[in-house]
């Protein structure tokens, strides 16, 4: 019996030793988190929206940046095909999907610092937007880093 219980005690040690060589064995591992935001600015709104993205958005970002919550971000322009399609798309890239969690909490006190709005004020800020653009969508992208 004690034998018995030995050979299975060195064959789960052994288990417990092949499980890590056998992650380190895949040639990926997971990267960053990119959250992509597909905007279809309103006609006319286009330089409204831009301030708007330069004196609000940008400064909390840089925040964040410095707080480690965020790696980057950026803002793209596209030529879409259709009136139903972004022309712009907003991009911020997190360290790792755990980043994630609490963001709200995190990003709450940076964005009160960076715009002096309380909760209630940037909410209804938020809802004022929607004369100036239209958020089509989003997008959560996980790198995947080859070895």
């Amino acid at each position: 019996m004690k034998r018995r219980i030995a050979w299975l005690a060195a064959g789960l040690l052994l288990l417990s030793l092949a499980a890590p060589a056998v992650a380190q064995d895949r040639a990926w591992s997971e990267g960053p988190v990119t959250n992509v935001s597909s905007i279809r600015v309103v006609d006319g709104q286009f330089e409204n929206y831009m301030d708007y993205l330069s004196k609000n958005w940008k400064p909390v970002m840089e925040e964040a940046k410095k707080a480690g919550y965020v790696l980057s971000y950026a803002v793209f322009s596209a030529a879409p095909k259709t009136p139903q399609e972004p022309d712009l798309y907003l991009v911020v890239t997190y360290p790792n999907m755990a980043t994630l969690d609490g963001m709200f909490e995190k990003m709450q006190p940076i964005q009160q610092k960076v715009t002096k709005l309380t909760y209630r004020e940037a909410d209804e800020a938020s809802g004022k937007r929607v004369v100036m653009r239209q958020l089509l969508g989003e997008e959560l992208l996980r790198e995947i880093e080859l070895k």
